[in-house]
């Protein structure tokens, strides 16, 4: 370790350790979590599929609605992340219908249990009054996501959209939510119908 590694790691802020630690506790919950879902889902649950006793995740976490938010918000906001970056680089309307769509279909396929959590997720707050915050601001990411996909295809082709944020978002998000159910129920067909489905919501949608 270098001398400035080692300053680096005594200049850290307890804050800033208490942060590392709940993303170490979080990483090794998710898959319990995907695996489980909500409702079969205790914080001493997933402390017996992991290394962290039930008292430690009780520490950094105050129950399972707070570990289960953090975790999929930290997910998603990962995805967001990853798009933005397919909306910057796009230089051309079919690249970027092709790679958003590519997109879509490498990670229903690589986490489909934990785009299942979300939904699972926001389905609860539809009850658990506990959820909707959390569930609503990463709704908002993702609805400015699939904006900036959307008006970077615009731009692209020399038009305006046809729709609003909303619009685009909830046409975006059924086509997902419907991708992955057939996913999960071994529809050999899913993924190509969602690279299919996004390439032609883009042109309906301008």
């Amino acid at each position: 370790m270098t001398s400035t590694d080692a300053v680096g790691r005594a200049g850290r802020r307890p804050a800033d350790k208490f942060e590392d630690r709940r993303r170490q506790l979080a990483d090794a919950a998710l898959q319990t979590l995907a695996a489980l879902g909500y409702a079969r889902t205790s914080l001493r649950e997933i402390a017996s599929h992991s290394d962290f006793s039930h008292g430690v995740l009780h520490y950094y976490f105050r129950d399972k609605v707070e570990l289960i938010t953090y975790c999929v918000q930290r997910f998603k906001t990962q995805c967001i992340e990853r798009y933005d970056a397919v909306a910057t680089h796009a230089t051309a309307a079919d690249a970027l219908a092709r790679d958003a769509g590519d997109g879509l279909a490498a990670t229903l396929e690589s986490d489909a249990p934990m785009h299942r959590l979300w939904y699972d997720l926001r389905s609860q707050s539809m009850f658990e009054e506990s959820f909707r915050l959390d569930v609503a601001e990463i709704d908002a990411g993702l609805e400015r996501m699939i904006w900036r996909i959307v008006t970077t295809y615009a731009h692209l082709v020399g038009r305006e959209p046809a729709c609003t944020s909303a619009t685009a978002y909830a046409a975006f998000d059924g086509l997902f939510q419907q991708a992955l159910m057939r996913h999960l129920a071994r529809d050999p067909a899913a993924l190509d119908d969602l690279r299919a489905g996004t390439r032609s919501l883009l042109e309906r949608l301008i």
